[in-house]
């Protein structure tokens, strides 16, 4: 498998300069060589190939020397990332999927990253205080908070918030955890972030919405600003700042929760969700944006893969909707937190009673164990615990 760690790089005013510097030549030669590509198509209905654009580098380099600051292999990855566009365009267009993304040319405020594709850069001291050289760069202060694992494959130098991280991308063996025997479903939504067939509940921290306002003000203070003054450059640096930290927290809670579920059980199931096509229902769109499904599905899916585990989906139709213990279809809208069966008498809390539903619809479970979950649904409802 491949792990990224990332650390943060410390460069002094010079070494920032030329990172700076070493994206923006990044851009050019991004946007030089989709004119390229454009240009040749149009005249001779042929594209040109990453590979004759690679051979092309020295005679650039002779042309404009600029490029000699550049390390030739992040010069090499450039090309190669526009290729990736290309063969992207093309996969879209094969299949038919919705609009198909042309690559367009990028603006050098937007590229903020380089990479290292196998060597010009050398780890000198691994520690907290550590030092990492990069070719044509130099060498920079880094903070290695963590050890690296096994071999190191690739090396981006990434720039975000003024900020700059080195993320190395490492291919590591899987960690299988020691094996529990549980299974569970688990129903993920808005009052309750996760709940899971076996009754556990996990509150949703809501990030965004907490500073929500504070996000509102700095925004009005982007718009009063003048176009183009160091105090408007300010105000995006103070508004980014808080956008990160939202960010921070958000991923912060969703690996530590799913660490907690894959600790619990070996194998989770949980709905189909498609969370683009939630974000237009009005009233509740940023919240679903505020929770990042997809971003817990990604997440429990890789961890995962890396410690041994096993991640089912399920249809999500009519989990909330259907009785856990006779199967019946109870409607009711969002406003309704409890489940409350008129067949069979059920009471619990919906969340949970969509839990087990998917649970039921997993191939985790034979028929006794069915059984025995049903009845831990009716067992819940006779000791009137509703798990609210």
């Amino acid at each position: 498998m491949i792990k990224v760690f990332r650390y943060r790089l410390y460069p002094t005013r010079k070494q920032e300069k030329t990172l700076h510097d070493t994206c923006f030549l990044c851009s050019i030669l991004y946007n030089q060589a989709l004119q390229e590509r454009k240009d040749t198509y149009a005249k001779t209905g042929v594209g040109v190939s990453v590979y004759d654009q690679s051979k092309a580098l020295p005679a650039l380099k002779k042309q404009d020397p600029r490029f000699k600051t550049a390390f030739s292999q992040v010069l090499m990855d450039v090309l190669g990332r526009l290729d990736k566009a290309y063969q992207n365009f093309f996969r879209r267009v094969k299949q038919g999927a919705g609009p198909q993304g042309y690559p367009k040319f990028k603006s050098a405020r937007y590229y903020d990253s380089f990479t290292y594709i196998q060597y010009g850069f050398k780890i000198i001291a691994h520690t907290k205080n550590g030092r990492l050289k990069l070719s044509k760069i130099g060498t920079i202060k880094t903070k290695f908070h963590r050890p690296i694992e096994e071999e190191i494959k690739t090396l981006t130098i990434k720039r975000r918030n003024g900020k700059w991280f080195a993320c190395f991308a490492c291919e590591v063996q899987p960690k299988p955890l020691p094996k529990t025997g549980q299974v569970a479903g688990l129903d993920l939504g808005l009052e309750k972030y996760a709940v899971t067939s076996d009754g556990q509940f996990f509150d949703n921290p809501r990030f965004y919405r907490k500073s929500e306002k504070k996000l509102a003000c700095l925004q009005r203070e982007v718009s009063r600003k003048k176009k183009g003054s160091n105090r408007r450059k300010k105000a995006i640096a103070r508004l980014g700042s808080l956008h990160e930290k939202v960010q921070n927290q958000r991923k912060d809670f969703l690996h530590k929760l799913t660490l907690t579920l894959l600790q619990q059980y070996d194998a989770i199931a949980i709905e189909d969700l498609k969370p683009n096509e939630m974000l237009s229902w009005p009233g509740i769109n940023k919240s679903i944006y505020d929770a990042s499904w997809s971003m817990f599905s990604s997440i429990l899916w890789y961890k995962a893969e890396f410690l041994g585990h096993k991640v089912i989906l399920v249809d999500p139709k009519n989990t909330s909707q259907q009785c856990c213990l006779c199967g019946n279809i109870v409607k009711k809208d969002l406003s309704i937190r409890v489940h409350d069966c008129p067949h069979c008498k059920l009471k619990v809390d919906r969340d949970l009673n969509a839990a087990i539903n998917i649970l039921h619809r997993s191939s985790l479970l034979g028929r006794n164990l069915f059984d025995q979950n049903t009845a831990g649904a009716a067992e819940i409802n006779a000791q009137g615990d509703f798990g609210l």
